[in-house]
């Protein structure tokens, strides 16, 4: 059984996150204690609850302490089954958070699986749905086709966000005796993640959402304005502007670099706020971006922690800004999970699975 202790680096939900896919992929069981112990309300969230849930209808696991609040937790995988699954947070919690504990597992079935999710697709602490798609999931393409469609914005504080996503599995981990042989074939025929080098930017991308009641004031438009005059003395800038309708009022502007070598590596967003203008939340993602990208970094540190589970696959290089300790927690859980090692150049501040 595998220890996971809640309570090291970051504290918080990353670890719980990680060892749910991991677990669910591997086939190993584990214990979790001091879940989150280091928020300010420590235990499971309804985001977590529902992973938990997700997880028991694709695979029939066994869980002990699945429930609100609880900081500890029995986990036994089951095998995941294909099929369409329905999904509802209940609250504004966080769908693409949600998905850290399902697209690993999902993306090894053997056959295509879809899942329908209600909740928040732009909220606080996590990363924006538009984030997801132009950033995250391209760099998973080699191993699944992987299609995420937006049918509904969620806001806090109702959330009500709906987002499918349909994963069709490129290799079936059931075609492998043991997962040693598994990993091994990935190892052979996927090349592993390669981002040591500084992003080589030739322009800058986005999309500006806000809700439909904010159309009257540009709110999306002006978020883009504000972005425009932050970046366009440097690069050429191109972001679209969209207004949805959604339970709640939001608004949030996401941008990322794109050149001409692979998949966008640096991203970043920005909320709109109650009292804040919109050109200044627009600024606001500009100036994250350019300081990423001041950095040198291949990979800004959200993408870090979506790749770091897939390094422990494939292997392979990343330069990042800096070692968080929300891509430290995702390191010890790989470990735990998979016989496989991290190093950490502090000088280069690149990551290398070997």
């Amino acid at each position: 059984m595998i220890i996971i202790d809640g309570s090291l680096m970051e504290g918080g939900g990353q670890m719980l996150r990680t060892a749910l896919a991991l677990s669910a992929l591997t086939g190993r069981p584990f214990q979790a204690v001091n879940i989150r112990r280091n928020r300010p309300r420590p235990g499971l969230k309804a985001q977590h609850i529902c992973g938990i849930q997700a997880l028991d209808q694709l695979s029939g696991v066994r869980t002990n302490g699945a429930r609100p609040g609880a900081e500890a937790l029995a986990f036994f995988p089951g095998k995941i089954t294909p099929q369409t699954l329905c999904l509802d947070i209940g609250t504004a919690g966080s769908i693409s958070l949600l998905l850290q504990c399902l697209l690993i597992p999902c993306m090894f079935a053997d056959d295509a699986i879809l899942i329908q999710i209600t909740g928040g697709t732009d909220v606080r602490w996590s990363m924006p749905m538009d984030y997801v798609s132009h950033i995250v999931l391209p760099h998973f393409e080699a191993l699944a086709d992987i299609e995420l469609k937006v049918l509904c914005r969620g806001f806090y504080p109702r959330g009500q966000g709906k987002v499918e996503i349909k994963i069709q599995p490129r290799i079936r981990k059931s075609d492998f005796a043991a997962f040693e042989g598994f990993i091994d074939h990935l190892r052979t025929r996927i090349p592993p993640v390669d981002l040591a080098s500084p992003a080589i930017v030739d322009r800058i991308c986005g999309v500006s959402v806000a809700t439909e009641n904010l159309r009257q004031a540009d709110v999306a438009a002006r978020q883009a304005v504000g972005a425009h005059q932050a970046l366009e003395r440097f690069f050429s800038v191109h972001i679209q502007e969209s207004y949805v309708q959604s339970a709640s009022t939001g608004t949030v502007i996401t941008l990322w670099a794109a050149g001409g070598r692979g998949f966008p590596g640096i991203g970043a967003d920005a909320l709109g706020e109650k009292g804040v203008r919109a050109e200044a939340v627009g600024q606001s993602a500009a100036r994250k971006l350019s300081e990423r990208l001041a950095s040198k970094a291949a990979v800004d540190e959200h993408l870090a922690d979506n790749l770091i589970p897939l390094m422990a696959l494939l292997g392979g290089t990343i330069r990042i800004s800096g070692l968080t300790e929300h891509i430290r927690a995702n390191i010890h859980v790989c470990e735990k999970f998979m016989d496989t090692r991290f190093q950490f150049d502090e000088n280069q501040k690149i990551i290398t699975v070997s």
